[in-house]
């Protein structure tokens, strides 16, 4: 069953963010915790995790 990953707002007044790196490729088999992309707010940069295993079938939102 697909699992979204979806942007998670890292600060109370957060309303965008900027993709600034996959480490995974659609294809690659990932584990549940793993790091997948790195994003940038106005104020932090961070690496968010996979919220499940299995093979990371598609990237929409494009570094």
């Amino acid at each position: 069953m697909p699992t979204n990953v979806i942007m998670p707002a890292l600060e109370l007044a957060q309303e965008t963010g900027k993709v600034l790196h996959w480490l995974k490729a659609p294809g690659d088999l990932v584990r549940k915790g793993e790091s997948i992309v790195e994003i940038e707010t106005d104020k932090v940069t961070v690496e968010i995790e996979a919220p499940a295993s299995g093979i990371l079938s598609d990237v929409t939102a494009r570094a």
